[in-house]
């Protein structure tokens, strides 16, 4: 597995990371918790050291199923987390407020069974909230032995200007995919230039750049992935799937599951520092953390690039 330093931070994360939206079982349907945490466990055993989670991610259940997964484990791996997206009557509700901020560190350190965070990141901005105060409170927190370093995700650069004049700023985690590739224009140069790590969501494009799905799927009830993403129906889905011949040949070639050049192709030159790939089973867990042991080469890269100028571009 392949590692690089995040940002300023002295933590050096493997290239590829262990997201756990699906963990929550709220969005992506049904889980297994006893698979969740085989999964987690068995993306440690092949070298993924960064695990990522948040309260939000059925409400506290995901950081509750790291815990588990991480137990007597715990110095193999970069525990990340989030704050500032609280549950209240089914709803998901931004709240940076300080007395928020201190209850949502301590409940995350008990489910997680850990008695410091390496990555705590502000999940969503709280236009309700003065980025000061949350700042003033979380620098309390860190002085406090709670959290390590501090990131953000989904702030743009402006906001993300405010938060390095009062902290050391060392991550963002935005979306990124080949079918999702905003932040190429103004966020990763801005993080380059400012030496902030990047660990990017949604590498899989909610799993349609796996290559597994034959047809427009229709996902089991509880399975928000359709109405999330645009991928999943027309006029992106029959593009989209041209553009994924182009990975199969190269995976065909490589003798790799198609997922894997999909999550090579964010870590390539001018990507994140971090893929971030969810699994939910022990198998999937492995697959994905294979595409940390290889790159692709210019020459593959150009025909992906090729595929998707002349497939998604003009549609996306």
């Amino acid at each position: 597995m392949r590692t690089r330093r995040l940002g300023s931070s002295d933590l050096e994360v493997s290239v590829v990371g262990c997201g756990t939206w699906a963990t929550g079982a709220d969005f992506w349907g049904a889980v297994d918790d006893q698979q969740s945490i085989r999964a987690i466990q068995a993306a440690i055993d092949h070298g993924i050291n960064l695990i990522d989670t948040a309260p939000a991610y059925g409400a506290g259940h995901a950081e509750t199923m790291v815990g588990k997964a991480i137990a007597g484990r715990r110095d193999e791996v970069v525990v990340a987390t989030k704050v500032g997206i609280v549950r209240r009557d089914g709803q998901f509700i931004r709240n940076l407020k300080p007395e928020s901020v201190r209850r949502e560190v301590d409940d995350s350190l008990h489910r997680l069974g850990v008695d410091t965070i390496d990555l705590y990141q502000i999940h969503w901005p709280d236009s309700a909230t003065p980025i000061e105060d949350t700042l003033a409170e979380l620098k309390r927190i860190n002085e406090a032995g709670k959290f390590r370093y501090l990131g953000v995700s989904n702030f743009k650069p402006a906001l993300m200007d405010a938060v390095r004049r009062e902290f050391e700023l060392v991550s963002l985690q935005p979306p990124y995919s080949l079918l999702n590739r905003k932040i190429e224009s103004h966020l990763l140069p801005y993080c380059r230039e400012h030496g902030i790590g990047t660990l990017g969501y949604g590498s899989l494009a909610g799993g349609v750049l796996t290559g597994k799905f034959g047809q427009i799927p229709q996902f089991a009830p509880g399975d928000e992935r359709s109405r999330f993403y645009d991928f999943f129906r027309e006029p992106l889905w029959t593009p989209i799937q041209q553009l994924l011949d182009t990975l199969r040949g190269i995976a065909a070639q490589r003798n790799r599951p198609v997922a894997q050049v999909a999550i090579n192709w964010a870590l390539r030159d001018g990507g994140v520092t971090c893929a971030l790939v969810g699994a939910r089973n022990a198998d999937q867990a492995s697959g994905n953390a294979g595409a940390g042991e290889w790159e692709l080469t210019p020459d593959e890269l150009g025909l992906i690039d090729k595929a998707y100028k002349q497939h998604v571009a003009p549609v996306i």
